[in-house]
């Protein structure tokens, strides 16, 4: 099947004009087809602070009430996303921009309330994901661009993970591509000691994890990434690649350096 990149970047780039300008030359350059998921980074916080909504936060995840939720949709699917299209136009590359409720790419449900009402916030089932309207966009040349939105069916937009919305594409796309999940953090790969940036384990399989895990080699924080992306692989994804932005693409797409992540 032909290769697809799933890229899913975050605030360590979307919250630096240069390392985005510099991301997006790379994307570009890609010849291959290519979808990129982006975060919001801390630019809904700043524009709430000029608007007087305040951001609050439970366990670092944030609490979408009905004002934060019309916050991050102007700022997530407006300017960041739109921003990036646009500088993705002036590079050659044909992007086009969309959230989860277009063309129902992405039905989610709202987050039940248990011990915390983290408000508008979207889960997504597996069983509901829609990539269909990904692929006929990617069959016409075009690029998508996803901000992290989807929409409950009933009309409500819903905030939601990046990383999710990232994995669920990958997994449903890979009926049609061979898909490489990218995940873009602010360290090189997952390393083997934390305190050591070149410390990069480059090859994770399960019996390479099993070992890491075994020996406590590994940041219980980084644990969490490592079980979504083999998940990812037990449902049809071919690979999973995570590392810094500045390392994971070259002109070509195709050589890589980070974390590879694989069945064998």
């Amino acid at each position: 099947m032909e290769k697809l990149f799933v890229i899913k970047i975050g605030g360590n780039v979307i919250d630096n004009d240069d390392a985005l300008d510099a991301f997006l030359k790379r994307f570009a350059s890609i010849q291959a087809p290519r979808i990129l998921i982006h975060g919001g980074g801390k630019i809904a916080t700043r524009f709430g602070e000029k608007l007087g909504i305040e951001s609050k936060y439970v366990n670092g995840r944030r609490i979408t009430d009905d004002q934060t939720i019309d916050l991050v949709t102007m700022v997530y699917g407006g300017l960041v996303n739109k921003k990036i299209v646009a500088a993705l136009q002036a590079m050659g590359c044909n992007a086009i921009g969309l959230t989860g409720a277009d063309a129902n790419l992405i039905p989610a449900v709202k987050r039940p309330v248990k011990d915390v009402d983290f408000g508008w916030v979207g889960d997504i089932p597996s069983e509901k994901i829609n990539a269909e309207p990904a692929r006929k966009l990617l069959q016409q040349g075009w690029v998508p661009v996803v901000a992290p939105l989807t929409h409950d069916t009933n009309g409500h937009i819903l905030n939601t993970n990046a990383d999710t919305i990232a994995s669920v594409l990958a997994v449903g796309l890979s009926a049609w591509y061979d898909v490489r999940l990218v995940y873009c953090f602010e360290k090189k790969g997952v390393l083997e000691d934390v305190e050591n940036d070149d410390s990069v384990v480059r090859l994770i399989t399960p019996t390479i994890y099993d070992k890491l895990k075994a020996g406590n080699r590994l940041f219980a924080g980084i644990l969490p990434k490592i079980d979504n992306a083999f998940a990812a692989i037990e449902a049809g994804v071919g690979e999973v690649l995570i590392g810094h932005a500045d390392d994971l693409l070259t002109n070509t797409g195709t050589e890589t350096s980070g974390t590879l992540i694989r069945r064998s």
